[in-house]
């Protein structure tokens, strides 16, 4: 399973700049709920000088998404426009002491919201509001400009690290033949540009993606994304798993105030009560999505984590 570094871990369990900006001055919104991945950035700016004075930033994702998007936020406060224009997603992977290869299209989402949120500054139309044939991945919403963003900023040469970068094919996988077309596009210009060595160059007619498909990790609710196969656990062996992994979880939420009670186990269903600080709070719904990733780490199975109710 994927390795996170301490500072991620930080950024996740204690977000900086989350929630709303009140009468912010620009707006980025990218991903959508409904895919999984789904980031708003609120920008505040001094006009005379265009520098970000304020940043916030509300996100429903996994903990990389979370920890990106409030490294984003530290990163670009104090900067102008155009220096935080020239924050890279890998300068947001490095901020946070790196991230799973698997986990990289979250920087990339904070790199796009950021855009997004400058354009909406500025007045501008944002380029991805996916013009009629430009949409390539409809379940995630990746368009051919985030595609070629990705690949030329990172020097992306396979349709894995793509799937990595954008999640583009990570679910149906029937954007597959349209990718392909993009990457192979963006490398005869780079080749031809000078960018990117020939022998590195995509080749479709070598392409596997019935190869590809399993690897690629997507969300810990989708069947296609298990984790990797580990020995088969009893139903006490798998409880114990969870209730260390819930122990483990439980400081980090009390130091902000909240708290996670494990509450019953049947089957896949893993029911926890919180309490505290995380009753209410905007950010439950990543809570809880966070614990669900923690647990699968540990079990190594899937599971699905199901906030109840005192006395339930």
């Amino acid at each position: 399973m994927w390795e996170y570094s301490e500072k991620v871990k930080e950024y996740f369990f204690n977000p900086k700049n989350s929630g709303l900006l009140e009468s912010a001055d620009g707006v980025g919104d990218v991903g959508a709920i409904a895919c999984g991945d789904a980031l708003r950035l609120m920008i505040k700016v001094d006009p005379a000088t265009e520098t970000i004075t304020d940043a916030r930033f509300q996100t429903f994702g996994c903990g990389s998404a979370i920890a990106s998007s409030s490294a984003l936020t530290e990163m670009i406060i104090g900067r102008t426009i155009e220096e935080a224009m020239g924050i890279s997603n890998q300068d947001i992977a490095d901020f946070l002491g790196g991230l799973p290869p698997e986990k990289m299209h979250c920087s990339v989402m904070g790199y796009e919201a950021l855009r997004a949120a400058v354009a909406n500054y500025r007045g501008e139309t944002w380029i991805d509001d996916h013009e009629e044939g430009a949409l390539v991945c409809k379940c995630f919403g990746i368009d051919e400009g985030m595609i070629e963003r990705a690949v030329r900023m990172n020097g992306l040469t396979t349709l894995e690290q793509v799937t990595h970068y954008t999640k583009a094919m990570g679910s149906c996988g029937t954007c597959g033949e349209k990718v392909e077309e993009v990457l192979a596009r963006v490398h005869r210009e780079m080749v031809a540009e000078g960018t990117l060595d020939a022998a590195e160059a995509f080749d479709p007619a070598a392409a596997r993606l019935p190869a590809l498909r399993p690897k690629v990790a997507v969300s810990p609710l989708a069947p296609a994304a298990s984790p990797a196969a580990k020995p088969a656990l009893t139903s006490l062996q798998k409880i114990r798993l969870i209730e260390q992994a819930v122990e483990e979880l439980r400081p980090y939420l009390q130091q902000d105030g909240g708290d996670c009670e494990l509450v019953d186990v049947d089957g896949d269903a893993v029911m926890v009560k919180l309490s505290g600080a995380c009753v209410g709070c905007q950010m439950a719904s990543v809570t809880i999505r966070g614990v669900q990733e923690r647990l699968i780490e540990k079990v190594g199975q899937p599971l699905r984590v199901i906030p109840v109710k005192a006395g339930h």
